[in-house]
């Protein structure tokens, strides 16, 4: 009986895993056969590199969109990233038990919010102060990536052996040295993969993004401009896109899931230097 719930237990994971794959197989036969054909017609140098995006007189240049993306993402990197770390570091080895108790269910909840209500969030609060710029975008995108990067980084710094740790006391290190100069880079696999879940999550956003960011289509010249996102391009324009204007869309998904793509290519990368 044992052999047999076994067996059947592999049959179903093994479902699973072919489910899993079967769905990326078809978003990416979706998303390459509907959006190659577009850029073939437009051009890839002039779809990729093009500064001017207008559909009615069939012009389509991404390069805005794209340095958008970046920008935005780059900022959210900077100001989010640091802070999600060492947020990370004080939950797993300085924080009070009685104030974890707290934290904890506090950071958790902010992976539950919706992203509109970071978007109405940054609207009411921060473009009065800043604008619908980048630097807007880039701090709404700071603080929804940190639940992604402060909960895989502490995971992964509770998970190194605490002989690492007891080893560093031993030879005389102090609490945060230990912590700082042993325990950390120990975790580092673990911590590089919340912040590219985190690249992730930040690159991908939409709607917060969209509220905030300003949509302006034109080739962003400071921090405290207007910018329109791959995403947010996709999203205003989809529900009415047709012809090539339709398919030249679906070409930019392609550029974002090339985007994503090279990220977690990167990743692996650098994971396996590394080790």
């Amino acid at each position: 009986m044992k052999n047999v719930v076994e067996i059947i237990m592999k049959i179903v994971f093994l479902l699973a895993a072919c489910v899993s794959i079967m769905a990326v197989a078809m978003i990416c036969i979706f998303l390459f056969a509907n959006g190659i054909p577009a850029m073939q017609e437009i051009g890839f140098v002039k779809f990729l590199t093009g500064k001017i995006w207008r559909p009615s007189n069939n012009i389509y240049g991404i390069l805005p969109f794209i340095l958008g993306s970046i920008y935005v993402t780059a900022g959210a990197i900077i100001m989010g990233v640091p802070v999600g770390i060492m947020t990370a570091v004080f939950m797993a080895k300085f924080c009070p038990k009685k104030l974890y108790k707290i934290l904890k269910p506090a950071i958790d909840l902010l992976a539950g919010i919706p992203s509109v209500v970071y978007g109405f969030f940054g609207l009411v609060m921060l473009v009065p102060v800043t604008g619908s710029s980048i630097l807007t975008a880039s701090i709404i995108l700071a603080i929804m990536i940190l639940p992604s990067v402060i909960g895989v980084s502490e995971s992964a710094l509770r998970a190194v052996p605490d002989s690492y740790y007891e080893g560093a006391l031993a030879l005389g290190a102090t609490h945060e040295r230990s912590v700082f100069a042993v325990m950390l880079p120990a975790a580092k696999s673990g911590i590089f993969a919340g912040v590219i879940l985190g690249i992730g999550r930040a690159i991908g956003e939409t709607m917060a993004v969209m509220m905030v960011a300003g949509n302006q289509t034109g080739m962003p010249s400071g921090i405290m401009e207007g910018v329109r996102t791959l995403t947010s391009n996709i999203a205003i324009e989809m529900g009415y896109a047709t012809d090539l204007h339709r398919e030249a869309l679906i070409a930019t998904g392609v550029v974002l899931f090339v985007f994503i793509l090279i990220i977690n290519i990167s990743f692996s990368l650098l994971k396996r230097r590394s080790k």
